[in-house]
């Protein structure tokens, strides 16, 4: 009889046994690696409600951990993530937090730090079914699945940044699906993400980049 592990049972383009605990981190992982320019050197996690009580059966830490290397939900190197992060230099650690509880019951916190020495702090929570919300970002409160093609604009929250990020995606056929701005507060570090039915064309972060009160721009393709 050959033995079967828990990570090799495949549901629906998934690796693991949990819709919610192993492809949903794996998401919230994956589009947090696309916050921060490669290559991560150091990622942290902080999981929170069952995902803190049962991230080691579920192989929670493990799809974190392949998100974060650009795995997808359906990679089979998900199993052996922890040791190809330790084979490419990636520094790694879960902490359990149960006694805050006035958040998502499968929330994690990911912090990660590059080779430049450039932080980035993500929280994502997992909503069943593989489908996720990033919930916050470096701190800011924002709200996004990332299953639409997705740009994120980090600004200075001063007049005319809008304008110019509508001008730039109409001047460019981008057809918009939802577009929303988050800030830490008047005047201070604004989030503006814009989600769209079609990819985003090629090119499109410099133009975007030409505005001097923008700081940058993240591209999150599903």
């Amino acid at each position: 009889m050959s033995f079967i592990s828990v990570f090799d049972v495949i549901g629906p383009n998934m690796i693991g046994p949990s819709s919610s605990h192993t492809a949903g981190a794996c998401v919230i992982a994956f589009l947090a690696h696309r916050m921060i320019a490669p290559p991560i050197v150091r990622a942290d996690f902080t999981l929170y409600g069952s995902f803190a009580k049962t991230y080691r059966g579920h192989g929670t830490d493990r799809a974190l951990l392949g998100g974060i290397m650009g795995f997808g939900t359906d990679d089979i190197r998900i199993r052996d993530s922890f040791d190809i992060a330790k084979e490419r230099g990636i520094a790694f650690s879960f902490t359990p937090c149960l006694t805050e509880t006035d958040v998502h019951p499968n929330t994690v916190d990911i912090r990660m730090e590059n080779s430049a020495g450039d932080t980035a702090e993500v929280r994502g929570e997992s909503l069943g079914g593989g489908k996720v919300r990033i919930s916050r970002i470096n701190g800011v409160t924002v709200d996004f699945t990332g299953e639409y093609s997705t740009v994120i604009v980090v600004q200075q929250d001063t007049p005319g940044v809008v304008a110019h990020i509508t001008r730039v995606l109409s001047d460019r056929g981008v057809n918009i699906a939802f577009m929303r701005l988050y800030r830490e507060s008047k005047g201070r570090t604004a989030y503006t993400i814009v989600e769209s039915d079609g990819r985003f064309p090629d090119g499109i972060a410099e133009p975007l980049l030409s505005n001097p009160h923008v700081r940058d721009v993240m591209i999150l393709e599903p």
